[in-house]
């Protein structure tokens, strides 16, 4: 059995990250989603809790009809060093074959810690990244058709989108407010 390795922010979840998961699917028998970051929420490039990006992608995985006994999810959150990070993965995460990963920091450490790495082909990359989709909902422009209706739905639920438009509000602005309160 062939199990490999995925790492994402999944700020938030989208159909570009659904097709690698599908192709990767292809390619091994189990395959382990780890959520980066999993300690940062609540800020202007990481908006969602990692128990949100959970609830995201099994909602995402389970619409597509991908049997769950074809993957894992496991929040991980940045180790303090670079060097340490791959140590921190392999404590936290069953053992694993390869990994999947276009991220350059991501790659390199787990190829100096001995793994196979391998890239992913990118789904229309102009149209699926998760910074344009936090971009639109600043813009108030749709972004519905970019995600999973799971992961839409979980968005609204959360009032994901004011959380948005809240952060990227500048400290400028937060300051001037404080003044006339």
């Amino acid at each position: 059995m062939t199990r490999a390795l995925f790492v994402g922010r999944f700020q938030p979840f989208h159909y570009g990250h659904q097709h690698a998961i599908e192709t990767i699917l292809t390619e091994c028998d189990e395959l382990i989603l780890v959520v980066g970051s999993a300690q940062m929420s609540h800020q202007k490039d990481n908006p969602f809790t990692a128990g949100e990006r959970i609830e995201m992608i099994r909602g995402a995985l389970e619409e597509a009809k991908i049997p769950s006994n074809r993957y894992i999810i496991i929040p991980i959150s940045d180790a303090p060093a670079h060097r340490v990070w791959v140590s921190a993965v392999e404590s936290q995460t069953p053992r694993f074959d390869l990994v999947f990963s276009n991220q350059s920091l991501t790659r390199r450490l787990l190829i100096e810690a001995g793994y196979e790495v391998r890239s992913i082909a990118l789904f229309q990359r102009g149209k699926f990244e998760a910074s344009d989709i936090r971009r639109r909902i600043l813009e108030g422009r749709d972004w519905s058709e970019l995600v999973p209706s799971q992961v839409y739905k979980v968005v609204q639920e959360i009032d994901g989108e004011n959380r948005i438009r809240d952060l990227a509000k500048t400290d400028s602005l937060t300051q001037e407010d404080d003044n006339h309160a």
